[in-house]
């Protein structure tokens, strides 16, 4: 079938919204009509040649949907069902799904790009293959994925909420409470308050965390922070961010969660952490850059660096779970959005994530 999508030919180069075909869903696989895609910066790191994705490719990793049609032996979802699209659909059996880290999976690794198969349902015009983003592609009208990356969700949550939860917002709350497990009386400060960063304070919220410190560079994102539960900001421009960071936690935060990407963000984050605190890096930081870290300081104060992919979470348990948790008002999710585009406005909706915007920008479909 034919279809629009927003194409990546190169880095550095802008989105050419165009028509491409698109196969039918093979054995195990899914046909999705998208509802909505989440302008996330990770996709920004392919375009800007901070990340690789072979190309042409059709990038978003953050969205949701309606099932349009299965393919053979398809058991998990049928035509109807409302879903969250995960960008690490797991194969079930390898070492870490086994092991309950399906986040990690090895044969969702291995074939980056194309589906399980190690093939793409996505071809220009000309019959060119091109690159499926997370195995989901949403930057387009209808997406073919695994059976495994469409995780229901009830009709009480909207296409935008839910394209939010596929990304934004089980990574920043899932490295609260499922890779820290953040706990009541925690004094917790987050470095980078875009959409991942906002979603760890609410998620240390949740988890009863009594301090938190929300740190930016931007004031406009500093202010958006208070609403989801900062009890205090930082502007590392205006002051030393670790040493007020240590001043307002009596000696430094129980949890740090680097949110931004960047080597000295990172490096960042660990200073701030007390003795046995723990520092969470959870941001994307370009290939090739490095963070200046003191051994000495972790050996003296025994603290502990974690890396924390995708929330640490277990989607097909998780997602619904974040979702029921909105439901509740448990989480603000509505507050996030902040921008809503059409698939045609997707370049500018790139400029806007560069600019000084708060919030998250989704493609409604």
């Amino acid at each position: 079938m034919r279809v629009k999508a927003a194409v990546l030919y190169g880095q550095k180069q802008p989105y050419s919204v165009e028509t491409v075909e698109l196969d039918p869903p093979k054995r195990g696989e899914v046909l999705v009509k998208v509802g909505a895609a989440g302008i996330c910066r990770s996709d920004l790191h392919f375009q800007k040649g901070e990340a690789t994705i072979a190309m042409p490719a059709v990038l978003g990793h953050e969205g949701s949907g309606s099932v349009e049609a299965v393919g053979e032996g398809v058991t998990m979802v049928k035509a109807g069902d409302r879903v969250i699209l995960s960008f690490v659909p797991n194969c079930g059996h390898c070492y870490f799904c086994e092991t309950g880290r399906p986040q990690l999976c090895d044969a969702h690794a291995r074939t980056s790009g194309k589906l399980f198969d190690n093939t793409s349902r996505l071809h220009t015009l000309a019959g060119q293959d091109m690159a499926h983003m997370g195995k989901v592609a949403c930057f387009a009208e209808y997406a073919v994925v695994p059976q495994e990356g469409c995780i229901p969700a009830p009709a009480t949550v909207g296409f935008p909420q839910m394209a939010l939860i596929g990304c934004s917002v089980t990574t920043g709350v899932g490295a609260a409470v499922f890779n820290a497990r953040v706990g009541p009386g925690d004094r917790v400060a987050v470095v980078g308050c875009g959409g991942v960063g906002c979603n760890i304070i609410q998620g240390a919220r949740l988890a009863g965390a009594t301090t938190i410190v929300a740190v930016d560079v931007k004031e406009s994102a500093l202010e958006f922070a208070t609403g989801f539960g900062a009890t205090h900001t930082v502007n590392p421009r205006d002051e030393d961010a670790v040493k007020r960071v240590q001043e307002i936690t009596d000696g430094g935060a129980d949890y740090a969660f680097e949110a931004y990407g960047g080597g000295a963000t990172t490096s960042m984050a660990v200073d701030m952490v007390r003795k046995r605190g723990t520092a969470v890096i959870v941001g994307i930081a370009p290939l090739g850059e490095t963070a200046a870290i003191a051994p000495v300081s972790i050996t003296r104060m025994e603290k502990t660096i974690r890396g924390c992919f995708y929330g640490s979470s277990q989607p097909r348990q998780d997602m619904p779970r974040i979702a029921d948790w909105y439901s509740r008002g448990l989480l603000n999710i509505d507050g996030l959005i902040t921008r809503r585009y059409t698939l045609d406005d997707i370049n500018r909706a790139y400029e806007d994530l560069e600019s000084d915007a708060v919030g998250r920008g989704v493609i409604v479909l």
